[in-house]
């Protein structure tokens, strides 16, 4: 198996998790708009962003974000977004590493649930999920711009 250490985001990690997302998700994100937001929030504990590094380079990526509610029945849950593993290295299980790691860092932090939203061209990353033990627990997903 590959070798490829985990680690949580610092800012000097920026440049490669911006190049990695806007090529796997095909965005657009400037790198000044990432340093922007990661200046204005990385004093957030519950904002983590989890690179994959392998040969110096990250290969993988995700952030997840922790949301403690006064809810019981919802309790501390989390949401990842932007799960994403090099294109170059897919096929070497490092999206199962990514969400093990996800878990280890979600059980230290009393998370009751992981959850996420995937679009629907992102069938080879949902047999992952499925493969993994996520279900899908709804259809629909609302958005609206503010």
């Amino acid at each position: 198996m590959e070798e490829v250490e985990f680690r949580i985001a610092t800012r000097d990690d920026l440049p490669g998790m911006i190049e990695l997302t806007n090529r796997c998700f095909d965005e657009h994100t400037p790198l000044e708009y990432a340093e922007k937001v990661w200046d204005e929030t990385a004093s957030d504990q519950n904002q983590i962003y989890l690179n994959g590094w392998k040969d110096g380079k990250i290969v993988a990526h995700t952030k997840i974000t922790i949301i403690p509610t006064i809810y019981e029945d919802m309790n501390t849950y989390a949401i990842l977004n932007h799960v994403c593993v090099d294109p170059d290295v897919r096929r070497q299980h490092l999206g199962t590493r990514l969400l093990d790691e996800v878990f280890r860092i979600c059980r230290e932090r009393d998370v009751k649930a992981v959850e996420f939203w995937s679009k629907n061209f992102r069938e080879a990353a949902h047999a992952l999920y499925k493969k993994y033990g996520f279900e899908v627990v709804d259809a629909k997903f609302f958005a609206k711009d503010v």
